[in-house]
């Protein structure tokens, strides 16, 4: 009997609104930034909301400049329910983009690497499923926001 092939269900197109990063310079853990989130929206046909203000991108940019990305943030759902959101992943990609990017410069999304998997908690019933399910996005950067579309893996 053969394991059955995963496939993609489109979940959300999310868009992240961030304020100027606190740069901390190079720490033990690398080149460490923090860039707050201070608003968004979330799209979908099962999911759909706004991003609470208040959370952050823990970010420790690498020596060639991937980002290695570690988010926190609160959604309010458009029935009220909040669900916490966390996300991982990585930005990378030729120098001359990622330099570009860190310019606050639009870049075309085929012209780099951004990637992340989310997992969600909450105590609403009604939005438990989010809980139980592998999520994964396709990301862009733009100057002051993070837009993504996520998946959840069939």
């Amino acid at each position: 009997m053969s394991l059955p092939v995963p496939g993609l269900d489109f979940l959300a197109h999310v868009e992240v609104e961030l304020a100027e990063p606190v740069d901390l310079g190079v720490t033990d853990a690398g080149h460490r930034r923090i860039v707050p989130i201070v608003g968004g929206t979330v799209t979908g046909e099962r999911f759909s909301g706004v991003v609470v203000p208040g959370g952050a991108d823990w970010q420790v940019i690498q020596a060639d400049g991937a980002t290695t990305i570690d988010t926190r943030y609160l959604l309010r759902a458009d029935d009220g329910a909040h669900v916490y959101l966390r996300t991982a992943g990585v930005r990378s990609g030729p120098p001359e983009v990622l330099a570009a990017l860190a310019r606050g410069e639009d870049a075309d999304p085929s012209s780099y690497y951004f990637r992340v998997h989310a997992t969600f908690e909450t105590s609403a019933p009604q939005h438990a499923w989010l809980t139980r399910v592998l999520t994964i996005g396709v990301a862009r950067r733009r100057a002051s926001a993070v837009v993504y579309d996520a998946y959840t893996v069939t």
